[in-house]
């Protein structure tokens, strides 16, 4: 697949781009404001700003670090370790909205989306991440059963993030549902989807039958500044 120098480095383009109001930092360095989700990017990976970094996060404060592989500096650790995929749409329109009945997730599902994303752990997910986008998801009555929205972005790229469904309601096919919904919608806007998964995840089998395919596979830390 050709290189794309946007989607190669979109942590550092969305921070310091789309999402530079949600961001805090300076340098060659740049994180979510507390409250979205706990993600750090570097200008460049090889060479990680670690001192601007050491400005904007508290000791012990965990954060989701990709595509950096060095020793870490004095003062900071890695708290865990893996490779995930970064998948790329590449099938076709999707004929209709399969879940036209999907609600809009607003202010008032905040926490619901939160109690959500801590029982599947899609990924890093704060009380505020789905501001970060357009967010969907299927309801039982006043539960939240399922959910899937956008977080990345940069000119033409839009990822899809935030892929949840509850135990309860598993085997309905409502996450892929919500994530088709969500490639027609950008497809219908001009932009491609693309999403993360960890290679440990079975879901990456699933995606690549629905369309997506594997563009780069990545180094994925979840760091932390050491404390006093």
């Amino acid at each position: 697949m050709e290189r794309n120098d946007l989607l190669d480095h979109i942590f550092w383009h969305t921070l310091t781009g789309a999402h530079a109001r949600h961001a805090d930092g300076g340098g060659g360095a740049r994180r979510y404001t507390q409250g979205f989700s706990p993600i750090v990017a570097f200008a460049d990976p090889a060479r990680p700003d670690f001192a601007a970094l050491a400005a904007v996060c508290d000791p012990g404060e965990p954060f989701y670090c990709d595509s950096w592989n060095g020793a870490a500096p004095p003062g900071w650790k890695i708290d865990a370790e893996s490779t995930m995929f970064r998948m790329v749409w590449r099938g076709a329109m999707p004929a209709a909205d399969p879940a036209p009945d999907a609600q809009a997730l607003g202010p008032r599902h905040a926490a619901q989306a939160l109690e959500l994303a801590l029982l599947c752990k899609p990924g890093p997910f704060g009380l505020r991440t789905i501001e970060l986008g357009d967010y969907f998801g299927c309801f039982d009555g006043e539960r939240l059963m399922a959910m899937a929205g956008e977080r990345l972005r940069a000119p033409g790229l839009c990822e899809i993030s935030g892929v949840c469904t509850h135990p309860d309601y598993q085997g309905r096919g409502l996450a892929k549902k919500l994530i088709l919904k969500l490639v027609r919608r950008h497809l219908q806007r001009g932009d491609t989807s693309f999403l993360h998964v960890m290679r440990s995840n079975d879901a990456h089998q699933l995606y690549l039958r629905m369309g997506f395919e594997d563009y780069l596979e990545s180094v994925v830390r979840v760091i932390s500044r050491e404390e006093s």
